[in-house]
């Protein structure tokens, strides 16, 4: 067995954690025994239990947090060396940014012979000012000479960090965030079934919007939509999962709409099939995405995708094929594809059977198999096999 270490900053309910736990846990059994490091918090237990419950070793990293705190990051710097000197890895894996760039100064301190940086995305636009961005950017050429491998989830990634100069090209790997398709269709209940306990009328028509509620998801825009929707497809219905920060402001936005009626947040939720069941279009207006685990998701259910032109996006939804694409923060063309897909029942059910298709290439079983090649092509290289 090889030892491996993984450094993300929190586990919350999301893409980036997901696919962390999901590559943990598969890799232990292709002889990659893990182990996960991660500042705890008592508001994420559900997901750090279920991470024990699979199987995945969680150490926790108490100075680790997700905001900039200099003297708190000086001290996760010092325990996550003390970690690896402790543990001893042969292999660090570290996940998005912070802990990206923290992990991999501590694996450069601690001598650890191979580091993986997997960033899930960037930070390069959609999130802060120009200063901050730049300051971020120069941290990610810096950690990229301590890197191996460094693993983004769409070619695209691979092009926008190479654009801005972080790393080579013969650092780069692509592997996508891997959803388990077919668990998540055997989870799905009839779409009557999934309405009905939502309290959604089985003839309107539903736009889905999945993740956290925070602005690089652009769910303001679907709220900004939302009434020219409902001028064009009168039984329209926004269902939002998941919760964050931005819900106070986008369900007043909505009352000032006078939409409020029309909006459903759930909340956080793991049981995604269940509420994308009850969906006939998912919605993801970002500003930002590194890939979409979302997107894949509601296509492994049957749901054609509107969706904004950014970062990874265009790489999972073919425009035309199984969904639409939309130019970012642009509310009225948000607006005008969900209202054409809105009056058009046998469009939405041809491209949502083609994107049930494209869904397979981001499986489980493809994401595992890609990084599985990864690991053991640089173990090789190391000398670690």
């Amino acid at each position: 067995m090889i030892r491996v270490l993984h450094v993300i900053t929190r586990l919350t309910l999301g893409g980036s954690s997901e696919n962390t736990l999901a590559t943990v846990v598969g890799l232990a059994s292709a002889g990659y025994a893990g182990a996960l490091a991660v500042g705890l918090a008592e508001s994420e237990a559900a997901v750090v239990d279920d991470a024990r419950r699979r199987g995945c070793r969680v150490v926790d990293v108490p100075a680790l947090g997700r905001e900039v705190r200099p003297l708190r990051d000086l001290a996760a710097l010092r325990q996550l060396t003390a970690l690896m000197r402790r543990e001893r890895p042969r292999i660090v894996h570290t996940h998005t940014s912070k802990a990206g760039f923290l992990g991999r100064l501590a694996a450069r301190l601690a001598r650890v012979p191979a580091v993986i940086h997997q960033p899930h995305g960037h930070v390069f636009y959609g999130y802060w000012g120009a200063p901050r961005t730049a300051l971020y950017v120069a941290l990610e050429r810096r950690a990229a000479r301590w890197t191996d491998r460094i693993v983004t989830l769409t070619e695209r990634g691979t092009a926008e960090h190479l654009a801005r100069g972080i790393g080579r090209p013969g650092q780069y790997a692509t592997v996508p965030s891997g959803v388990p398709t077919a668990a998540l269709r055997a989870a799905a209940p009839p779409r009557a079934a999934a309405r009905a306990r939502l309290g959604l009328a089985p003839d309107a028509y539903v736009v889905a919007g999945l993740g956290r509620l925070v602005p690089v998801k652009g769910f303001d825009l679907l709220v900004e939509a939302l009434p020219r929707l409902a001028a064009e497809v009168p039984s329209a219905r926004v269902l939002l999962v998941g919760d964050g920060p931005e819900r106070a402001a986008l369900e007043a936005r909505a009352r000032a709409l006078g939409v409020a009626a029309r909006l459903h947040v759930t909340g956080a939720t793991p049981e995604v099939a269940a509420h994308l069941a009850a969906a006939d279009v998912l919605a993801a207006p970002s500003r930002n995405e590194g890939m979409g685990r979302a997107l894949v998701e509601a296509m492994a259910l049957g749901l054609p995708v509107v969706a904004t032109a950014v970062g990874g996006i265009p790489a999972v939804v073919e425009d035309g094929g199984c969904g639409r694409l939309v130019p970012p923060g642009d509310a009225d063309a948000l607006a005008a594809a969900l209202a054409g897909l809105g009056r058009d029942a046998r469009l939405r059910e041809t491209l949502g059977r083609a994107a049930v298709v494209r869904a397979e290439a981001f499986s489980s079983e493809v994401a595992l198999a890609r990084m599985r090649a990864v690991y053991d092509a640089l173990a090789r290289a190391k000398g670690l096999a």
